[in-house]
């Protein structure tokens, strides 16, 4: 059915998102921990690519495939 082979595509995929993600995240933290000349900036800048990196992963994971699979079903009606 359309709701297994949304789950088994998101498991499939939930790996590599979650590696590329994790991997960005981590070249962020030293701009998030920066200390010295222009460092607010470099903390500014780090805070929000952080946040937006870890709550965009989240979005991603959890809430496509459930969006997927409403819109999919409402198209089948």
């Amino acid at each position: 059915s359309l709701r297994d082979a949304v789950i088994e595509a998101s498991r499939l995929r939930l790996r590599p998102i979650v590696m590329t993600s994790l991997a960005f995240t981590l070249g962020i933290v030293p701009l998030v921990i920066a200390k010295g000349a222009s460092s607010e900036t470099q903390n500014a800048i780090g805070t929000g690519l952080f946040g937006g990196m870890i709550s965009a992963t989240v979005l991603a994971v959890l809430f496509v495939p459930v969006f997927y699979v409403l819109v999919a079903s409402l198209r089948r009606r």
